[in-house]
């Protein structure tokens, strides 16, 4: 199975600009190709990672369900999303991207979210690492996406209402029938030697720990306001940085804890299987 990481909180907050430095991390390491999941109804993650989503999971739910008659005979439904799936990945250089796009409408969508689960856990299989960017409420992740989560990043920025809603996601969690195996508080958008900050924000959240903290960033800054990709930013860059540091410190935690739910090795020197997405076929879209 991969092992999946999977980033949340309010939106603005900068949890997308997380979840792109994260697969840039893990293609740095050597771990690709990474699937990268855009499980936000609002999907950003393309822009960050400098690709363009050309489908989403979401039209092609309802391709099925418009079509669901008049699939030939012996193309089960399995076999439809399965084929709609290739379409719907998008190939950048050491990860593969999987937009879910927008939730549900006024239809009976039970049936087909339960066969495309199965589509999307057999996918992600195939990767070590999955990345998933997720709206603040997981709801999205639930019905469409893998239930095991490896690792759970929760983000906020110090501010009250960005830090409540933290707590609610939090709190949320133990509601849904997710397998979560740790979760962490990360701390964005911090000025350099706010240490106070840092502490009271420590105090508050005394029961799930926090990972790390991203420092200010201009160039991530400039990278947002232009709508542009963070692949451009340097090996100096301070997010870039202290996102690497913190996935080094899940990576290693979750390797060391038992009972997580995937206990195989973390190590770069394990190559991953080839994929079925869009790196299993050569070239991109």
């Amino acid at each position: 199975m991969a092992f999946a990481l999977a980033v949340a909180g309010k939106g603005g907050i900068g949890k997308t600009s997380l979840a792109a430095l994260l697969v840039q991390s893990l293609v740095d390491r050597g771990e690709g190709p990474v699937l990268a999941v855009d499980a936000d109804p609002n999907p950003n993650l393309g822009n960050a990672l400098g690709r363009r989503v050309e489908k989403t999971i979401s039209e092609l739910r309802n391709e099925l369900l418009d079509h669901v008659r008049k699939l030939p005979a012996g193309v089960t439904k399995d076999d439809y999303l399965e084929m709609g799936i290739q379409e719907c990945l998008s190939e950048g250089p050491g990860f593969d991207l999987l937009a879910m796009g927008a939730g549900e409408g006024p239809r009976c969508y039970c049936a087909v979210n339960n066969v495309l689960r199965r589509c999307v856990d057999r996918l992600s299989g195939a990767y070590r690492f999955v990345v998933m960017d997720n709206e603040a409420g997981l709801e999205h992740l639930s019905r469409c996406t893998t239930q095991d989560i490896d690792v759970l990043l929760i983000v906020s920025t110090a501010h009250a209402v960005p830090l409540e809603t933290a707590s609610r996601i939090h709190q949320l969690t133990a509601r849904l029938p997710l397998r979560i195996g740790r979760q962490y508080l990360v701390l964005n958008d911090v000025a350099a030697h706010d240490d106070e900050t840092v502490r009271r924000v420590q105090e508050r959240f005394g029961n799930l720990e926090l990972l790390g903290t991203v420092p200010t960033d201009p160039g991530v800054r400039a990278c947002s306001l232009r709508g542009e990709s963070l692949a451009g930013l340097g090996a100096e860059s301070l997010a870039r940085l202290a996102v690497k540091s913190m996935l080094d410190k899940a990576l290693s935690q979750a390797q060391d804890a038992p009972g997580q739910a995937n206990t195989h090795e973390l190590g770069a020197s394990e190559r991953p299987v080839k994929p079925i997405g869009a790196h299993a076929h050569g070239g991109g879209r």
